[in-house]
């Protein structure tokens, strides 16, 4: 008898297969008419669930919710108003979590990671994603499921190393890069995007389950993927027994999956990420074990505070981290780094951190995919989070580029961002030339959208107008720092540190009063959410 294909179902059936029976209520369901509204300014038809299907219910009698991303809608991708519905709903259960009342997290994977023609709001809804699933993992498991059809890719793949326990079927995928991303950003030779053989032998659930990067592997059935969610679905499950072990315990010097010489400490190119860190720190080092992520301190007002960036070496062993990427080794590093300022801190003395951010996004390696770079810079999102969990204040600077996987794992995981006010300080989702590819645009037609979906735009005033920013630091030259910039990023800083710590601000209870018009939605549909789940 042939078996009923789970990866084969709509969202809404997957999330009605693992709900028990005459449990199922949907929240936000399409008579409710969330809609992205920024497809239609793109001659693209919306979905009035926006590709999310959100439910509540029970699993084995458990109070449950089910998030269920349907990839045959934009591929499953994440925009404002799908991600607001995930964010939002994790928030809810986050909140009666802290008031006793525990409702267990299954999220269904089948995402191509950030909706292009969203770009930033993307992001920013991603962002806060992980911070839900990084917060609610202290209270029940949060289970994941990577079905079919599209897989789990980018920031989505992150969020998925993030959950408790990742169960995959045995047509799930499961990367940081997709395919043809890989190859567009570092050629042919070095990814396939047409060879079937090594998608599924570099990505394939059962690849990652030979090299433990997810938990379970189950046939593509309705019924043993059903069993597999319940038997998961205790909460005395929690992620200090499984996944954070995991995260912390990875070797994260990476020497034995090295290939080459080990790189001299002195052998790093200048970059902008190398002369802020230099500038700021004036040189109070602290040695780490990669040349390419920088650790020291400087002084802010009256407080020292670790400064981590990540610059160029041209001689690091992964080839395509060797430009100031992210990649599988540097993301363990930032975890090593920022999880040590974590235990060497008093309770009374939280150490801040300071994250300087220029980077043209995660390494588009063979290499790094089949190690797991998705686990890698999960590791760094997990460090940060449970470092502002824990009362460390993160700041981030944003002093060149900030793009993709990358900008997720280093700096978008903090209570606030500065960046300087400069014409080419970028932050987006994807190279031009990727966007391109995968939108099946012209260049020209991306640049005239940028006009019109300001999400799109590359540009740092774009992104503050998202209300990402608390503040555009004037400089001269941002290559080259000056006193006069120094010193207002150190006075900026100081001051964030006195009103983060003087408000106790916490990133998901204050964004009430905090989404500026152009990510209203974001509110709207949290409301919406709020006025449903009880």
């Amino acid at each position: 008898m042939m078996r009923a294909s789970f990866s084969e179902q709509t969202a809404r059936g997957r999330a009605r297969l693992l709900l028990d029976t005459d449990s199922y209520t949907e929240l936000l369901d399409p008579f409710a008419r969330v809609e992205s509204p920024h497809l239609p300014l793109q001659n693209i038809v919306p979905q009035s669930d926006d590709g999310v299907i959100t439910a509540r219910g029970t699993i084995r009698g458990k109070d449950a919710l089910v998030i269920s991303i349907e990839g045959g809608f934009q591929g499953g991708s994440i925009g404002e108003v799908n991600g607001a519905k995930i964010a939002g709903v994790l928030e809810l259960s986050l909140r009666g979590a802290r008031s006793g009342t525990l409702v267990i997290p299954v999220i269904v994977f089948d995402s191509a990671g950030i909706r292009l023609q969203e770009a930033n709001l993307g992001l920013l809804a991603v962002r806060e994603i992980h911070t839900a699933i990084v917060s609610l993992r202290e209270f029940v498991p949060v289970i994941g499921v990577i079905a079919g059809r599209i897989g789990c890719f980018g920031g989505m793949a992150i969020a998925a190393s993030l959950c408790t326990v990742l169960i995959g079927t045995e047509v799930g995928r499961l990367g940081l890069n997709g395919p043809e991303v890989i190859e567009q950003e570092a050629g042919l030779a070095e990814f396939d995007s047409r060879n079937r053989q090594l998608i599924w032998a570099t990505m394939g659930c059962r690849r990652r389950a030979e090299t433990n990067q997810i938990d379970k592997l189950v046939a593509d059935s309705m019924a043993e993927v059903a069993a597999a969610v319940g038997d998961e679905c205790d909460p005395e499950t929690r992620i200090h027994d499984r996944k954070a072990s995991r995260l912390k315990s990875q070797r994260f010097d990476g020497r034995s999956h090295c290939f080459g010489k080990i790189p001299d400490a002195s052998d790093t190119t200048i970059s902008r990420g190398f002369s802020w860190f230099h500038a700021l720190t004036e040189r109070r080092n602290i040695p780490g074990r990669l040349p390419s992520v920088l650790s020291g301190e400087m002084t802010a007002g009256s407080e020292t505070v670790r400064v981590i960036s990540v610059v160029p070496n041209s001689r690091a062993d992964f080839v395509r981290a060797r430009a100031g990427q992210i990649g599988w080794e540097e993301g363990w590093e930032i975890a090593r780094i920022v999880r040590e300022v974590v235990s060497t801190n008093p309770a009374e003395n939280k150490c801040a951190l300071l994250a300087i951010v220029d980077t043209p996004g995660q390494a588009f390696g063979l290499q790094e995919e089949q190690l797991g770079i998705h686990q890698s810079l999960s590791a760094a999102v997990d460090a940060y989070a449970t470092a502002r969990a824990n009362g460390h204040v993160v700041v981030t600077l944003i002093v060149g580029k900030a793009i993709s996987g990358a900008f997720l794992a280093h700096g978008l995981q903090c209570d606030a961002i500065l960046a300087l006010d400069a014409p080419d300080i970028e932050v987006h989702v994807m190279s031009q030339e990727s966007v391109a590819r995968v939108t099946r645009r012209s260049p020209l037609e991306i640049a005239t959208l940028a006009k019109t979906v300001p999400s799109t735009a590359r540009d740092i005033r774009s992104f503050a107008s998202l209300g990402a920013v608390e503040h555009l630091v004037p400089c001269g030259n941002p290559d080259v720092p000056d006193k006069r910039s120094v010193q207002a990023v150190r006075l900026m800083v100081a001051e964030i540190l006195q009103s983060i710590r003087s408000t106790s601000r916490e990133p998901i209870t204050s964004r009430e009063n905090n989404f500026p018009e152009p990510r209203k939605m974001s509110l709207v549909v949290r409301q919406m959410l709020e006025a449903q789940w009880n």
